[in-house]
């Protein structure tokens, strides 16, 4: 499927109907996708970004070579805009949901509630949706993928980024007939008290957002990108935040992983300061002698684990490759098998007092790790993803997991609403949506 793509968007170019894409978010990465898309892609065009500031829409189509992009109010004003491949700026990302002739929606704010919204509304509308935030994927992702195929629309992650990377590659291993049973990212450091302060200096250095970039740096959003590999694979945790190993090569990793939760589960997780520092990697199992001993013979190691690895992973570019899959063949990169296999839960960063408001991923506050959904559920422990806001009932020790009777949940959340239909969907369990109501 992957290599019928260009064949077909080829055609769609020839025939005038490329498919029509419309951006949310006007952020660094935003801007490298719209750069990316704009040059542009044979039958793929981005017809419109929608921002809360348009002036940084209205740059980032300027920066790709667009510079009259207008700045448009009304639905019927955007779709004759689309219909007549006129570049659109809006304020309102309803309206790009809303436009008849718009195909895929990219979701780029690494928002939770604010992305929670913009998904909602595209899969309403019959959106197909390309989530470009691990942050609102790895907290209800599952739920949003069910609604997305009530309303015959595909949810999915993006190729490019780690998750979409390592699970392109599963889905080539087990075609020709390889058995995958651990997938994962390679990291660099991982400090889990990193701060906004800590980072300054580092994102103003590369114009990055400096919360984004603690984020990295914390763990957090490794976490959230394993926690999407996760539940895209039915792969689980070891323990409690993974193992990553230290290792000078990825291929190392075959030997350094528990061998019996290989084969019983799965497992996701990471190495650590592992050549060739980016990408994902996959490990295969196989235990028949003749096999093993033509893996070998490839210089793939005396196994019974082989790792295979792809050594890079472009956001920006390799996007396309998810936008096209996902409008032309209805085929999601990466997205939830049904309910969470995993969720990332939030840790205390520092001794945290009665009354203070919890600052959310990347902050001063907390850093979230990866666990077990059932581990999760049965502790009651409060997801990262919806940390932000919510007010402290009692004091938290540092490296202490929060659970949802350690805080109050700001009022008239959507992600809330989601958490609890998630529950209750997945689980049978409702006591969710009964905390929502006691807290309203």
């Amino acid at each position: 499927m992957i290599n019928a793509v260009d064949t077909v968007l080829a055609q769609r170019e020839s025939d005038g109907n490329p498919v029509r894409v419309a951006m949310v978010g006007a952020g660094v990465t935003a801007r490298m996708i719209a750069l990316q898309l704009a040059t542009p892609i044979p039958g793929m065009r981005l017809v419109a970004i929608a921002n809360r500031t348009v002036e940084k829409a209205t740059q980032a189509f300027s920066n790709a070579g667009v510079p009259e992009a207008e700045v448009v109010l009304d639905l019927g004003r955007l779709e004759e805009n689309v219909d007549k491949g006129r570049a659109s700026v809006v304020e309102e990302p309803n309206l790009v949901c809303q436009a008849g002739n718009i195909d895929v929606i990219v979701e780029v704010t690494g928002t939770v509630e604010f992305g929670a919204h913009v998904a909602s509304a595209a899969i309403r509308h019959h959106k197909h949706v390309v989530l470009v935030n691990a942050e609102l994927d790895s907290t209800v992702g599952p739920i949003l993928k069910f609604h997305a195929e009530r309303a015959g629309v595909v949810l999915t992650n993006t190729d490019g980024d780690e998750p979409g990377v390592a699970m392109t590659l599963l889905r080539y291993l087990r075609s020709v007939g390889l058995k995958p049973v651990a997938a994962g990212n390679l990291k660099g450091m991982i400090d889990r008290y990193r701060t906004p302060e800590t980072q300054r200096e580092f994102a103003t250095k590369y114009n990055q957002d400096a919360a984004k970039v603690t984020s990295f740096a914390d763990g957090t959003k490794l976490s959230m990108e394993t926690c999407i590999l996760a539940n895209a694979t039915g792969f689980k945790v070891g323990q409690r935040g993974m193992y990553g190993p230290k290792c000078a090569h990825v291929r190392e990793m075959a030997k350094l992983l528990p061998l019996d939760q290989l084969l019983t589960d799965g497992l996701v997780d990471y190495a650590l300061g592992a050549e060739p520092h980016t990408g994902a990697f996959v490990i295969v199992h196989e235990e028949h002698p003749r096999k093993q001993k033509e893996l070998a013979y490839y210089k793939l190691g005396d196994g019974p684990c082989y790792v295979f690895y792809t050594p890079y992973h472009l956001p920006h570019i390799q996007i396309a490759s998810t936008i096209a899959r996902a409008a032309l063949f209805g085929d999601p990169t990466v997205t939830p098998l049904g309910g969470p296999i995993c969720e990332v839960i939030t840790i205390a960063k520092r001794n945290l007092q009665v009354g203070g408001v919890l600052d959310g991923v990347g902050g001063f506050m907390a850093y979230g790790l990866i666990e077990n959904a059932p581990i999760s559920a049965k502790q009651n422990l409060l997801p990262m993803g919806v940390s932000e806001g919510c007010r402290l009932l009692r004091n938290i020790p540092k490296d202490q997991p929060m659970t949802y009777a350690d805080i109050e949940l700001p009022q008239g959340r959507l992600c809330d609403q989601l958490r609890a239909q998630q529950f209750r969907h997945f689980r049978g369990e409702t006591r969710l949506e009964e905390g929502i109501k006691s807290n309203g």
